[in-house]
């Protein structure tokens, strides 16, 4: 029994296969994590294992293209004068309980200096909205952005050992439990 390959179209396919790739390690590493073998994120895209590496050389550099999307709507969002706290916190949640894998990917030692970079990107999100809600009287003057972080990897934590079912239904849980201790 032999494969069907598709042919080789070259450069031309470039952008194409990268796309395919990202899409493809989204939903691998959503339903089996980021440790997930590549292999099966490269016949997902239904590209061979050299193209997966041509785009990315390494898994953190897969994980990273696949979490950009996220952060840039989190960025979009936050750029918007009238977006709140809470808008921020609902889609930090939806992508949270999408992708739990990522959140393990920016909250667990060691690093990578990339990694640190986007939680960076996220930390700043936050404070800018975080800001905002503390001028409205919406959260307590002493809770940071950090605080926010925290929260957010509270929430990963809790949503990895949740059955996707039920993940909507346990964030709104942690979410009213942890708004006891930021809110005004």
């Amino acid at each position: 029994m032999s494969a069907t390959r598709r042919p080789n179209r070259g450069p031309s396919a470039a952008a194409e296969n990268r796309a395919a790739l990202i899409a493809a390690a989204r939903e691998v590493f959503a339903g089996a994590g980021y440790d997930a073998p590549l292999s099966a994120i490269a016949r997902a895209a239904g590209v061979g294992q050299g193209s997966l590496y041509r785009h990315f050389p390494d898994r953190t550099s897969l994980a990273l293209a696949v979490f950009e999307d996220g952060v840039s709507e989190l960025e979009e969002l936050a750029a918007d004068p009238g977006a709140t706290l809470d808008d921020v916190l609902t889609m930090v949640t939806e992508q949270t309980i999408a992708s739990t894998a990522f959140i393990d990917m920016v909250s667990v030692p060691p690093l990578d200096e990339r990694m640190i970079r986007v939680r960076d990107r996220v930390a700043d999100v936050l404070a800018g909205v975080l800001e905002r809600a503390r001028g409205a009287g919406v959260v307590r003057a002493d809770v940071t952005a950090d605080d926010l972080v925290t929260a957010v990897g509270m929430l990963a934590g809790v949503l990895r050992r949740t059955p996707a079912p039920d993940r909507h239904r346990t964030a709104e849980r942690v979410w009213r439990l942890l708004r006891k201790g930021i809110d005004a």
